[in-house]
């Protein structure tokens, strides 16, 4: 009986995962050509690529599913502040332990601060150089200027960590680390985005911008 029943809640927890990918795919279909670009440079046909993605982003969110709502478990595990409200993105959260590219362990997540409570929108890789290949089928790369990153979530841009500001200037909280310009990839699986599964910022998150 308790196997049979382990099957039944298996399978419909990937049938909920299903349902609520396919409302994604308009925005795997609608990527702009230089997206499309970079999934022919990995051989891949739009409908291959719309399978895969599909059994990628389902490992994703079943990997994340803990942190969706959970911001106290995203940090239990981990994750710290390195930046604050960001306008139409949201407040980045990073785990220093992870590097590479894994589906499953994306070392940033992005979370929106909701009149409820904290909400996962987006997961984040980023990346030294851009990939050869895209990381996921017709994914689009944004841009991020080399920083300082402090304790409260302060980011300051400079170009080298000899530059970056002992202390957070306004509110003087220790310095965490810095990094060198990188390529963002931003997947919002837990947050739709008109602007597309890979678009670095979200027009439905713009209510949020107050923080």
């Amino acid at each position: 009986m308790r196997t049979k029943r382990a099957m039944t809640l298996a399978g419909l927890t990937a049938a909920v995962l299903s349902a609520g990918l396919w409302v994604l795919i308009p925005a795997w279909s609608s990527q702009a050509p230089a997206a499309q670009k970079m999934a022919g440079m990995a051989g891949m046909s739009s409908g291959n690529g719309n399978v895969v993605l599909t059994k990628d982003i389902a490992a994703a969110r079943e990997a994340t599913a803990k942190y969706a709502t959970s911001l106290a478990q995203a940090k239990a595990d981990g994750y710290r502040i390195i930046t604050k409200m960001m306008p139409n993105m949201g407040y980045h959260f990073l785990n220093p332990s992870i590097s590479g590219f894994n589906v499953r362990k994306p070392p940033i997540l992005v979370y929106e601060h909701t009149a409820t409570g904290w909400q996962l929108g987006a997961l984040e890789w980023v990346f030294t150089s851009m990939p050869k290949t895209p990381p996921l089928p017709n994914a689009t790369l944004g841009f991020f200027p080399a920083g300082c990153h402090y304790n409260d979530g302060t980011f300051v841009p400079e170009p080298s960590q000899k530059d970056c500001p002992k202390t957070a200037p306004g509110s003087g909280a220790k310095f965490f680390f810095w990094h060198p310009d990188l390529f963002t990839m931003h997947v919002w699986v837990w947050y739709p985005n008109p602007a597309g599964l890979y678009s670095s910022t979200n027009p439905l998150v713009t209510p949020f911008n107050g923080g």
